[in-house]
């Protein structure tokens, strides 16, 4: 059975979330979306920490689209963590935010970014940036071979 690639979402506000999941579809990546709505949830999900599971199974998806204006911890400092340990430090981060801060894009790429987009204010502008981040994470793209799903 083949497993799909799954897209860890971690974004505060509602409307971008439902953008996001829109131009996902609306462009037929049908990859399954896991959302985390803040900075300590988004670390819970990928280290195993789930409040509301026994198992406390880390995810392991294929990409994460974060927004660095996060509740509880910030964007910036879920990217430090993500780097910062062996287990995730090779998965491919995106940065989908809505700062324009040249300090923010420093930090960010200094931390290790993949890539960084600012979401377009038009939702077609924003479909279109969906569809080519999709595109290229998840079907051009061949990561390390080293990452597998624990």
């Amino acid at each position: 059975m083949i497993k799909k690639k799954v897209i860890l979402l971690v974004e505060d506000n509602p409307d971008d979330e439902a953008l996001t999941i829109r131009a996902l579809n609306k462009n037929n990546i049908l990859n399954e979306v896991i959302v985390a709505r803040d900075g300590a949830e988004a670390l819970d999900l990928l280290f195993g920490d789930h409040n509301d599971s026994d198992e406390k199974v880390p995810i392991f998806p294929e990409l994460i689209l974060l927004d660095l204006n996060l509740p509880k911890i910030s964007g910036l400092e879920v990217l430090k963590r993500i780097r910062s340990s062996e287990k995730t430090r090779m998965l491919p981060v995106v940065v989908l935010t809505t700062s324009n801060e040249d300090r923010d894009r420093m930090e960010s790429y200094a931390l290790g970014v993949n890539s960084y987009i600012r979401k377009p204010v038009d939702f077609r502008q924003f479909s279109e940036s969906i569809l080519q981040v999709g595109l290229y994470w998840l079907v051009l793209n061949e990561g390390p071979p080293q990452i597998k799903n624990p």
